[in-house]
Parts: C-alpha cells; sequence; structure tokens
C-alpha cells in the first residue's frame, strides 16, 4: 500500500514546488514592473520640469502644478481594463449567512478609504517632492511603512528582512536620482518647517495605504471569497481600477476647484518642445504610473508591503544612473556613492529573496514531513 500511496505523495510535492516557480516568475514579473515605472516617471518628469523651466521661475509658480501632477498618477486606469478582463476569473464561493456586512459593503468600503487615501497622498506627494526633493521622501516611507506593517498586518522581521531595509535605506540615501524640480538650498531653507510637514504626511498616506491593501486583500478580498480562496493577480487589477478611478474624481474635482485647470493652457505654450511634446509628457506620465502601481500592489500581494516597498526603493540607484544618462545635469554623476548605492540595493533585494526563499523551503519540507508521518500511520 506504502508503494502505491508514494506516487500521489510525489505529486504533491511536485505541485507545490511548481506553485512556488510560479510564484517566484510572478514576483520577478512584478519587480520588472516596479523598476520600469520607477525609471520612466523620474525620467519623465525630469523632462517635464526641466522643458516646463521651473527652475527659471519665481517661488509662486515653482510649487503650482500639484494638482496636474496627481491627476496623473491615477488618471491612466482604463488601460488596465482590458488586461482586467483577460485575466481568467476562479467561481465565487458563497458564504453562510451572517450577521456581517455583505461582501459587496465591504469590498466598497475598503475602495472608498484606499481611494480617498491614495488621492491625499498624490496630491501631498506632488507638493511634497517639490519642497523637499526625492531622496528624502522615499527614505522615510519605508520606515513607517515597516512600523505600520507590525502593527496592522503582524509582519514579522528576521534577521534577513532588518538586514534588507538596513541596506535599502542606505542605498537610497546615497544613490537617490537627481530631480530637476527640487528647490534651491535657499528656497528649502525658507520653508523648512513647512517643508518637513509636508514631506511627513505624503509617507504617512502612502506607507497606511501600503498596510491597509495588503490588509484588504487578506481580510476582505479573499475572505469574501470573490475569487475563491485563492490570491489572483485579477484582485491587482480591480483594486488598482477602481481605487484610481475615485482618486482620479477626487483629484479632478480638486483641479477645477481650485482653478488649476485654467493654468494648463499657460503650461503648454511655455513648454520648450511645444504643445506636442507637452501632451505626450503627460500621457507617458499617467502610463508610466499605472505602470509601477500594478507592480506595486503585486508584491503587496504575492509578499508584503515591506518588500513592495523595499523594492521600490532599491530602485533608486539603477534611476539615478538613467538620469545622469539622459540629462546633463549640473554636478550629477554616478560616482562612488551611487556605485556603492547600487551595490547595496542588490545586498538589499538579495537578503530579502533569501529569507522568502527560507520560508518556501520550510513549506516543501513540512509538507513532505507531514506526508511521511501520514504513511507511517
Amino acid at each position: 500500500m506504502e508503494e502505491l500511496q508514494d506516487p500521489e505523495r510525489g505529486g504533491e510535492i511536485r505541485t507545490l514546488e511548481v506553485k512556488q516557480r510560479k510564484w517566484w516568475i510572478s514576483v520577478f514579473f512584478c519587480g520588472f514592473l516596479i523598476f520600469t515605472g520607477d525609471s520612466l516617471v523620474m525620467l519623465l518628469l525630469n523632462f517635464y520640469y526641466v522643458q516646463d523651466k521651473r527652475s527659471e521661475s519665481d517661488q509662486n509658480r515653482q510649487y503650482r502644478g500639484t494638482w496636474t501632477q496627481a491627476l496623473l498618477q491615477n488618471a491612466a486606469f482604463p488601460i488596465l481594463i482590458p488586461l482586467f478582463f483577460l485575466f481568467p476569473s476562479p467561481k465565487q464561493k458563497t458564504e453562510p449567512v451572517s450577521s456581517d456586512p455583505p461582501p459587496f459593503l465591504r469590498v466598497l468600503s475598503l475602495y472608498v478609504s484606499l481611494g480617498v487615501l491614495v488621492s491625499v497622498h498624490s496630491k501631498l506627494y506632488a507638493l511634497a517632492k517639490l519642497y523637499v526633493g526625492w531622496g528624502i521622501l522615499v527614505s522615510t516611507q519605508l520606515i513607517l511603512t515597516s512600523l505600520f506593517s507590525a502593527f496592522i498586518n503582524r509582519l514579522k522581521f528576521n534577521r534577513w528582512i532588518i538586514v534588507s531595509i538596513t541596506f535599502t535605506l542606505a542605498a537610497d540615501f546615497f544613490g537617490s536620482p537627481a530631480f530637476s524640480g527640487a528647490p534651491d538650498e535657499d528656497e528649502s531653507y525658507t520653508y523648512g518647517i513647512k517643508a518637513w510637514l509636508i514631506l511627513i504626511f505624503p509617507t504617512l498616506a502612502f506607507s497606511l495605504s501600503l498596510s491597509l491593501m495588503q490588509l484588504g486583500f487578506e481580510k476582505v478580498l479573499v475572505k469574501t471569497k470573490r475569487y475563491g480562496d485563492k490570491k489572483v493577480f485579477r484582485m491587482v487589477l480591480e483594486m488598482q481600477i477602481v481605487v484610481s478611478f475615485i482618486a482620479a474624481l477626487i483629484c479632478l474635482v480638486g483641479l477645477f476647484a481650485s482653478g488649476e485647470f485654467k493654468e494648463l493652457k499657460g503650461d503648454s505654450v511655455r513648454f520648450k518642445k511645444g504643445e506636442g511634446y507637452y501632451g505626450l509628457s503627460l500621457v507617458g506620465l499617467a502610463i508610466s504610473w499605472q505602470v509601477w502601481a500594478v507592480g506595486l500592489l503585486g508584491l503587496v500581494l504575492l509578499v508584503s508591503g515591506v518588500f513592495a516597498d523595499v523594492v521600490h526603493m532599491c530602485a533608486s540607484p539603477v534611476v539615478a544612473l538613467l538620469v545622469v544618462l539622459a540629462f546633463d545635469f549640473k554636478d550629477d554623476e554616478f560616482g562612488w556613492q551611487r556605485r556603492g548605492a547600487l551595490l547595496g540595493s542588490v545586498l538589499a533585494l538579495a537578503s530579502y529573496s533569501y529569507s522568502l526563499y527560507k520560508t518556501k523551503k520550510k513549506d516543501v519540507a513540512e509538507l513532505n514531513k507531514r506526508e511521511l508521518n501520514n504513511s507511517e500511520a
């Protein structure tokens, strides 16, 4: 009898190994989307602010256009709708009658809350990067993401994750890319207190949104059994489409309520390359933000918000290299600090990946041990 059961036991282990192989492929693909999105966003943002002659403007115009940038972060969600219908949808499972709110209301409450939070982050993020630049804005959010994940998602930090976070912070600090929209030193000093206040709120909103998205995947989308008991990539597309739709509506209202829409014509005329390139840069930014967001949400679903943020920040030295190659900014070069930061990014990703590898290997070992005990019984 035991000989007859051996193929079945081996089949279950092989099935688990195949699932894990597909999981790793999905993780690498989402990481690729993050690196691609980060690179395109920073290159296009630098192009936009250089062509907009932002460095030649007075302080009043230096910090304008933030509702437009916030809208661009969410406006291109329609390109994801065809992909949403291409991915197969597992059969829904009906839940027994309970006193809890209906699944639709729980999902709707989740998406509305996240949409409001993302719109707040988009607006304040667009403003904060003009006040304090890029590097310090991104570095602060990983610390907050780790804290939120520990308390909200009950993430267990082992030594490899802590090492990864440490390397990531160092890599981003020394390897952050140049940003043409950042203020001069004199301007940042004048707005010192205001800049720090503007800095903390978007990082809080971003870090909290990552933790709530992970919580939403695990406690709402999976438990309501809308896609069965599995985590599927269709969840990522659904959440991104609906949340971006709500956030885009809020940003659109802000654009018109603030009167900023009146400045769009002047921005296009002032653009050095002409109105055609102005429109293309906006379209490119909108699409790039969606590429980045899908990759980020994918890693939140597959791993955690902390890992998604680590991958996002580890892209900084690579983006910095691309900015150096694409633009001729003064005193911007890929020196020894950024080369060290690039090495730190590799070590950070390797440390976290090793932690994930050990977890997956442990799952296979536990299954093998469990089947062995069953056969002996």
